[in-house]
């Protein structure tokens, strides 16, 4: 009986399959790229010693795509949807690049000597600026959603549309390069031999968690997406726990902005957080969120988002080129529908039962 509970427990877990999948990805790459595991220690004159190699890029390069779902889970969580994270990516970015030099277009390419390691703002500030403008990007979304009674889709294809617009504004239409380098430390940085997009990521995912598990927002987010009406008449306003979600998802795009800026030292409106919108949602279907909404694990989305980057490295060292990539995604895209269909968690549920009740009879 005992090991019939233990079996129930691990196929019940929401960290299980997401995990297992990750697992698999990882077994198949140490046995056809033995030196997909190799981490070696580089020297760098600017950033000095830290770790190198695939698995490090997997999480440092993963990071915005990480900030980005940990957000998404909420909305999801809320029974909507974000398609707009990705122009609220780009926003971020080009906020950022515009307050360290307003100087645009031509004019900041031929004064590059004069620019070079100065801002005409300070870097608290820009931080600030770009949390601000991500949070009022989300607000919008959530007023749209929560107040106006928009479909999440359709209130967020707004911004998905006229972010990328905005941020083309902010930049003039033009590729913004960076040349501050105290900038630079968030997305090419390290701490303790480790990138400090990591310790970001896990700073936004500890406070997420402490607010989802260690107060009521989380069993209110899952209430809302469960039944919106049953937990307006409960007396909990299921408007500001939408607005809520929106908000903090648009404040974890707008971080992951700022780590891709400085991760490529630029900004572009029509290409920072292309299709990332996408590879959230995925990531975090992969970590077993519902998208009608509904009971929900930060940990295992952010697990989904891990398991998406692992894919993405493990098909560039395998030389496919990179026009096949979104290919390749969908293929994946196909693997996890199939897991999660239906027909599939009853005959994983009949294989683990018919697994514990051996265990039992043997006992």
């Amino acid at each position: 009986m005992k090991q019939t509970s233990f079996f129930r427990r691990i196929r019940d877990s929401r960290l299980f399959w997401p995990l297992a999948a990750w697992f698999i990805i990882l077994a198949f790459n140490a046995i056809v790229m033995p030196d997909f595991f190799k981490v070696d220690i580089m020297d760098d004159p600017v950033y000095g010693k830290h770790f190198y190699g695939n698995i490090i890029d997997i999480f440092n390069n993963g990071a915005p795509l990480i900030l980005v779902s940990i957000g998404m889970t909420l909305v999801i969580a809320t029974g909507g949807v974000d398609l707009s994270v990705g122009a609220v990516i780009a926003i971020s970015a080009a906020m950022g690049t515009v307050l360290i030099n307003p100087a645009l277009g031509n004019e900041l390419i031929e004064n590059r000597i004069l620019t070079e390691n100065t801002t005409r703002t300070p870097l608290p500030i820009i931080i600030l600026a770009d949390l601000a403008a991500g949070a009022a990007c989300g607000l919008w979304n959530g007023l749209l959603v929560s107040r106006a009674k928009i479909q999440p889709m359709v209130a967020t294809l707004i911004l998905m549309v006229a972010g990328r617009g905005i941020a083309q504004l902010i930049t003039n239409g033009q590729i913004m390069t960076i040349y501050y380098t105290p900038y630079f430390w968030f997305g090419n940085g390290y701490i303790l031999y480790l990138p400090v997009s990591i310790y970001i990521v896990a700073v936004v995912c500890i406070i997420a968690w402490l607010l989802v598990r260690k107060t009521s927002i989380g069993l209110f987010t899952e209430s809302v997406g469960t039944n919106a009406t049953a937990t307006y008449y409960s007396g909990i306003n299921e408007k500001n726990v939408k607005l809520l979600a929106y908000t903090f998802c648009g404040i974890c795009a707008a971080i992951a902005g700022l780590i891709f800026s400085s991760y490529v030292h630029s900004a572009d409106g029509n290409n920072n957080g292309l299709y990332y919108e996408l590879d959230a949602i995925l990531a975090v279907v992969i970590g077993g969120t519902l998208m009608s909404g509904g009971r929900f694990s930060i940990l295992a989305s952010v697990v989904g988002a891990v398991i998406i980057w692992t894919f993405t490295v493990t098909v560039y060292s395998l030389g496919v080129p990179g026009q096949a990539l979104l290919a390749a995604k969908a293929v994946l895209v196909m693997l996890v529908i199939l897991l999660y269909s239906d027909y599939s968690r009853r005959l994983i549920s009949r294989l683990f039962e018919r697994k514990g009740s051996k265990h039992e009879a043997a006992s």
